[in-house]
């Protein structure tokens, strides 16, 4: 399967050395990619990209919209803050983000509109805006999500939200926390595009138990979830959990 995933931080590489460990065919796209390969590890990353890269070797880096091209089976995954790195940075001294979910939109405006038409983007975001000295907040809730308006700029496009409510290396690994005894949920406003998606993250990834939520109305309490998994989070000093819903 040929899938690219938009975003190159911790959770866009989780995936993707999980996709390839499958033998599919990735690309992680970013911004500037010559940029991008001449980072400097830091102290929040002490691994630079070229050196995780060296690692996996079978994945690809292009720009956005050349990854969003090369996903000729029709799935793309949007990595811009699916939550770990940003929040471990908000737990440790809140800095300021570039990669905070209102991006998002932003970067599915750098491919082109036939290159995305009638693919489906798993839509892995949450709506934190950048944070300074205030509180946390998000910035679109309540009566609209990300996901909606993602799919209203781009209405070629079938976005199914999923994984946000998750940290990256449980997405891909349901089995390590509790024997895979966990949820994870998807919505999405084309029935076939979430049949799809749980399928997908049933065989690529060992998920168990997908809720299918419906159509994106879901999202906007996906991604309000973030706010009391953040607090589950300092509460516990891990963020190795997730929901599990009991019938």
């Amino acid at each position: 399967m040929k899938i690219g995933i938009l975003g190159t931080g911790d959770v866009g590489k989780t995936l993707g050395s999980a996709l390839i460990r499958r033998g599919n065919d990735v690309m992680l796209g970013t911004r500037n990619v010559s940029r991008k390969m001449e980072e400097k590890a830091t102290e929040e990353a002490p691994q630079s990209f070229h050196e995780w890269l060296s690692k996996n070797k079978k994945v690809r880096l292009g720009t956005f919209a050349e990854a969003a091209a090369v996903a000729a089976d029709g799935h793309v995954l949007e990595e811009q803050l699916a939550g770990r790195r940003a929040v471990q940075a908000h737990l440790a001294q809140r800095p300021g983000l570039d990669q905070a979910g209102h991006a998002a939109i932003e970067v599915l405006a750098k491919v082109k509109p036939s290159d995305l038409k009638d693919k489906i983007l798993i839509d892995i975001t949450n709506a934190l805006g950048p944070w300074g000295k205030g509180p946390i907040e998000l910035f679109v809730a309540n009566t609209d999500s990300l996901a909606e308006r993602i799919q209203r700029a781009h209405p070629g496009i079938r976005v199914v939200k999923s994984l946000n409510t998750v940290t990256a290396h449980i997405m891909v690994n349901p089995a390590g926390l509790a024997g895979g005894d966990h949820d994870v949920f998807v919505a999405g406003n084309d029935p076939e595009a979430r049949e799809r998606v749980a399928r997908f993250l049933r065989e690529e990834f060992g998920w168990k138990t997908v809720l299918d939520l419906g159509d994106l109305t879901a999202a906007r309490g996906l991604e309000m979830m973030i706010m009391v998994w953040l607090k589950i989070w300092s509460a516990l000093g891990t963020s190795d959990f997730n929901y599990k819903i009991a019938r």
